[in-house]
């Protein structure tokens, strides 16, 4: 099957825009007029106000939060590579950068957040100086394109805690993919939108100037919480828009009293209970929140507040590697007119995905708004959780495969974050070996992670709400001995907790972990809940258990520091 492989053009228009920028400045903006027929308000009129003050060209043309076809015209027409799948979809190509870039993203250090911001391995400085720089070089080349694409929209369906949000970019693919992320406003809305509370410049066609002090790479993503900006260079990846997002209402949230969380979340329809996921990607989150006899809140980011909890996005942003209808259909039937495909093969002539190739990249992905979800609940606000799920694929075969959690022991395995990666995963990896990140969340995380923690056991104290320790991964020995924990088992225990049976059974203290280990549920083989009787050779086990305990504890050094005595007492010990 032929496909369609568009990286040749983007490097081309790469260079393209590279000498356009060059030889243009900000006073010869082009202003040249959209397509006729095209909806458009021009800057300073009509809908869009204030562009100026952004530094938008007063002359430029802004296509301002334009409806979906209109986006597919703009895309179609003058965007390279992007055409509709056979299901109605946009296919779009992400350039170079096929997914985040971590390492170059910098948060500037500035008088009102400095004292905040957990400063380090994920959160690297920036200098108010070069965050101009890179500020005025990206509106220098947004400024010389022939349109500007501007979004206006919410992060958070509560209306009392939402944020207004703007995007200001140079793809119709990026508008289209914000318009999908976030919350669309009314007509009402839009017409009292006003100033925004953040702003992100989108110019990730032109890379970041390299002479620029602190730059890593040509790729620049960099936070201003004094300004309230977000400015893109280098990067077509859209997921660093949503995430920059993610990101702010991390800041935003815990200092306003609201705990932010990397997580899903779906409610029970007869009696409004919550139940909140968490879990790094091939646990299971996206498969166990998408849950039919369930309502959807959402399927990456929440917050948690006094009242309940709400999705902070409009839409889902899947992985669509390997998927099929069987598998996932809620996502498979999402991919339709108005959703956004992210660097997929297409079939050359009937345009459809080959969902098997990843030539591209291993991150294909789907963006499209949450009301393509049959079950998903709108306004995607719920009640206080009942039950928290951690988590976690272990491919040492030791974890048990779920367990009640103290709520010191929420806080810990909760800052831990932990999964395992399986040998062949990746070059050179010949064993497992655990992957860590802070809250499952670490890449998005601002203040130090035992805030987060803290707020989750306030909150658990506060609602009574019920931690498990859900693992997914391998029993009866580690991988490449053992076997994967079969699903219809994970989601009886899931049904457990959901129903609050779980809370109620007799659980039994695993040597070592502490973890509360059910002695019983309903419809689950009873030997799988002890995980060292499904072991060949305990002796065995024993070892696997504590080789991983001993990597739980190297990995919470980072945070000890921090840690509360309760919290430290709550960490795995020796099984001996």
């Amino acid at each position: 099957m032929a496909h369609v492989d568009p990286r040749s053009i983007y490097e081309a228009q790469r260079a393209r825009a590279t000498n356009e920028v060059l030889t243009k400045t900000l006073a010869s903006a082009t202003g040249l007029s959209a397509p006729s027929g095209f909806s458009q308000y021009p800057s300073g009129g009509g809908k869009a106000q204030n562009f100026e003050d952004l530094g938008i060209a007063s002359d430029q043309d802004i296509v301002y939060n334009a409806s979906t076809p209109v986006l597919y015209e703009y895309a179609l027409k003058y965007e390279k590579g992007t055409v509709i799948t056979d299901t109605g979809a946009m296919a779009a190509f992400s350039g170079l950068k096929t997914g985040r870039s971590p390492k170059d993203k910098r948060c500037v250090v500035e008088p009102s957040s400095k004292d905040d911001i957990w400063w380090g391995p994920v959160n690297f400085e920036q200098k108010e100086e070069e965050f101009m720089l890179n500020r005025e070089r990206a509106i220098d080349y947004l400024n010389c394109q022939p349109r500007l694409f501007v979004v206006d929209a919410f992060a958070g369906w509560d209306k009392r805690h939402q944020i207004k949000v703007r995007i200001v970019c140079s793809r119709a693919y990026h508008a289209l993919f914000m318009k999908n992320m976030l919350i669309k406003p009314t007509e009402e809305e839009l017409a009292t939108f006003g100033e925004p509370d953040f702003t992100i410049y989108n110019a990730g066609l032109f890379p970041a100037n390299r002479a620029v002090s602190g730059m890593s790479s040509s790729t620049s993503v960099s936070l201003h919480f004094g300004r309230n900006e977000m400015v893109i260079l280098g990067t077509q990846y859209a997921g660093e828009m949503k995430k920059g997002i993610l990101t702010v209402m991390m800041y935003l949230m815990p200092k306003r009293g609201m705990l932010c969380l990397h997580s899903s979340a779906n409610e029970n329809p007869e009696d409004g209970s919550t139940t909140l996921f968490f879990g790094l990607s091939g646990t299971g989150k996206t498969t166990l929140s998408a849950d039919p006899k369930r309502l959807l809140l959402g399927d990456d980011e929440h917050v948690w507040h006094d009242d309940g909890v709400f999705n902070i996005e409009g839409g889902c942003y899947a992985k669509c590697i390997g998927l099929t209808r069987e598998q996932e259909p809620d996502i498979y039937d999402a991919i339709r007119f108005g959703s956004v495909v992210e660097n997929v093969s297409l079939d050359t002539n009937t345009r459809k995905i080959d969902f098997v190739d990843k030539s591209i990249t291993e991150n294909t992905r789907c963006a499209y708004p949450l009301e393509y979800i049959s079950n998903a609940k709108l306004p995607a606000c719920g009640s206080h959780p009942t039950a928290v799920i951690l988590l976690c694929c272990d491919a040492f075969g030791v974890l048990p495969p779920v367990s009640r959690l103290t709520h010191e022991q929420a806080m810990y395995h909760f800052i831990s974050g932990y999964t395992a990666k399986v040998a062949g995963t990746e070059m050179g990896v010949t064993e497992p070996t655990p992957n860590f990140s802070a809250c499952f969340g670490g890449p998005f995380l601002v203040w130090h992670p035992c805030k987060y923690a803290e707020m989750l056991a306030e909150k658990l104290a506060k609602t009574g709400a019920s931690a498990y320790l859900l693992n997914t991964g391998w029993t009866g020995g580690k991988y490449g001995q053992g076997s994967r924990m079969k699903l219809k088992y994970t989601r009886l225990m899931v049904d457990a907790i959901n129903t609050g049976a779980l809370a109620r059974t007799e659980c039994e203290t695993m040597p070592g972990t502490g973890l509360q280990i059910p002695k019983e549920v309903e419809g689950v083989p009873t030997q799988i809940l002890s995980p060292w009787k499904t072991w060949a050779d305990e002796g065995e086990y024993k070892a696997e258990l504590n080789k991983l305990t001993k990597m739980f504890q190297a990995n919470f050094t980072k945070y000890s520091e921090r840690a509360s005595p309760e919290l430290l007492k709550a960490q795995p010990l020796l099984w001996e």
